[in-house]
């Protein structure tokens, strides 16, 4: 038996995913979670890296900070003149990145502060969260050219075709403060690798990173179509963000609720709940929005304004830690990218299938 290639081949589950959150909402550097990705280098291949981080924009905070790729300047143009029908901008600005030869290609990358103009919202007649998740859409299907990757208030994506930790540099996060952050390595398995198509994927001020395969995507995917969602990104992920926006900002679920829908228990876990009203919330969940459980091997980190939220799959087919330290909390694919993160991590735990674990920032602290 040849034994010489031991520990030198490693076949990864595919996907490195990490996060971590001050409960105190305490703002720290892009550091620690750069670090987090490189204990996991072989979970990517190269084609897909990125970030969200959570209170970045402090002065901005009231406003949505869209992050936009360009194929060219003209489109640019086109784009902030269709900006300016619906939007007072008050600030625009190229994002800043440093060039390194592992990040190539890039597009043209901006960033725009804004906010909805409120006679156009009083003429459509909507709110501004669902102006502002229409104004996504419509740039994202009908500008050619034209992607907004991230749409949330004082919150930001930031993502490329390269490694986590060589993307993580090229955007300078360094120079960053948040009190929460998420990461991702993506190893696309049937979807392409491009710079729209890397991870995080953004929502208004929700964002998902992924380590998995949605089975169920298209049913999943034409379910949520119906409600004005286009999925464009060319990957299954995707429309797990617009699931949770659906969930929890337009039907009013709770974080917990959206959990159970889109990892929803057996039936035959169902019927075994002693607690009635506990049974009854779980059949009814179930029965409404059975085309948005989300089948297949998954682990996900849901970042919101506030907290995060991580979750497996039912059946646990993806791998994912948990750890904490102090005030904060840290969350990874792997104990070794805690570790990175915060040596002296302590209660290490994995959550079981289908178990949400919800962490939420003190009133008032950020």
């Amino acid at each position: 038996m040849n034994n010489n290639l031991e520990g030198q081949v490693r076949i990864p589950s595919g996907c490195a995913i990490a996060a971590v959150i001050s409960k105190e909402g305490k703002r720290m550097t892009a550091e620690g979670i750069i670090n987090s990705m490189k204990p996991m280098h072989d979970r990517s291949n190269g084609l897909g890296g990125g970030f969200a981080g959570y209170g970045i924009y402090p002065e901005y905070k009231d406003l949505y900070a869209f992050h936009f790729f360009f194929d060219c300047r003209a489109t640019r143009k086109d784009c902030e003149a269709f900006l300016k029908e619906g939007f007072e901008v008050v600030h625009g600005e190229i994002i800043p990145t440093r060039k390194i030869p592992a990040i190539t290609d890039e597009p043209i990358i901006w960033r725009y502060f804004v906010r909805p103009l409120k006679s156009v919202l009083a003429d459509l007649q909507l709110d501004e969260k669902e102006f502002v998740a229409r104004t996504v859409m419509k740039i994202n299907t009908q500008m050619k050219g034209a992607y907004i990757f991230s749409s949330g208030k004082n919150m930001g994506t930031f993502k490329a075709v390269g490694f986590p930790e060589d993307v993580g540099i090229f955007y300078r996060l360094d120079e960053y403060e948040g009190y929460s952050w998420t990461a991702h390595g993506r190893y696309p398995t049937n979807t392409p690798g491009w710079w729209g198509g890397a991870h995080p994927f953004t929502l208004l001020d929700y964002s998902i990173v992924h380590n998995g395969e949605i089975s169920s995507y298209d049913a999943n995917r034409r379910f949520i179509e119906m409600f004005g969602y286009k999925c464009t990104l060319q990957t299954d992920t995707e429309v797990i963000t617009y699931i949770l926006d659906y969930l929890v900002r337009v039907q009013k679920l709770t974080l917990e609720e959206a959990a159970n829908v889109i990892a929803a228990p057996f039936w035959s876990t169902i019927e075994k709940k002693t607690d009635e009203y506990e049974k009854k919330k779980l059949q009814f969940l179930r029965t409404v929005f059975p085309s948005l459980l989300v089948t297949g091997p998954f682990s996900i980190v849901l970042g919101v304004d506030g907290g995060l939220m991580a979750l497996n799959d039912r059946l646990k087919l993806r791998s994912m830690v948990v750890g904490e330290k102090d005030d904060k909390v840290y969350i990874a694919s792997e104990e070794a990218a805690i570790r990175a993160m915060e040596p002296e991590a302590e209660n290490i735990w994995a959550p079981a299938g289908g178990e949400a674990v919800i962490v939420r920032v003190k009133d008032g602290a950020y």
